[in-house]
């Protein structure tokens, strides 16, 4: 009887490290520094329901959401970001790929920001060619 407990105990921490390898990588936030400042939006397109770019001055970013965002890029604003509280909190609007950063439009739900990540200029060019919409300069904040 002392076997079974111990091959039930085996198994479960087969499993457990089964499930542990298997689960993707988190994704590591941008340096403050580098995140998107929000208020100095020169360009945006949306290349899929999840992937957006972005580019602010001579910075390109490739923003991947959580889940498909079907509106985004649609009416306006077509591309809105949101910072997360404790961004906010530190002084701005800037998106860095951390939890609580969304992406909205008009009739679109807030979405959540899975990551966040600088791009060169030949990748930025090379997705905004395939974008399905495209816009210029920040969008306004939402009226209080």
């Amino acid at each position: 009887m002392k076997r079974l407990p111990s091959l039930l105990l085996l198994a479960a921490a087969s499993c457990t490290t089964a499930f542990a390898g298997n689960a993707p990588p988190a994704h590591k936030p941008l340096p403050y520094a580098q995140c998107i400042q929000i208020d100095k939006i020169a360009e945006w397109h949306i290349v899929d329901a999840r992937t957006a770019l972005v580019r602010t001055g001579p910075y390109r970013y490739l923003v991947h959401l959580q889940a498909d965002c079907p509106r985004l890029g649609v009416g306006l604003p077509g591309f809105r970001l949101r910072a997360s509280e404790a961004n906010k909190a530190v002084g701005g609007g800037r998106i860095c790929g951390e939890v609580g950063e969304t992406a909205s439009a008009r009739d679109q739900p807030p979405c959540a920001i899975a990551s966040v990540s600088l791009v060169d200029q030949a990748k930025f060019d090379q997705l905004r060619e395939h974008a399905l919409h495209h816009g210029i300069g920040a969008e306004p904040p939402p009226a209080k």
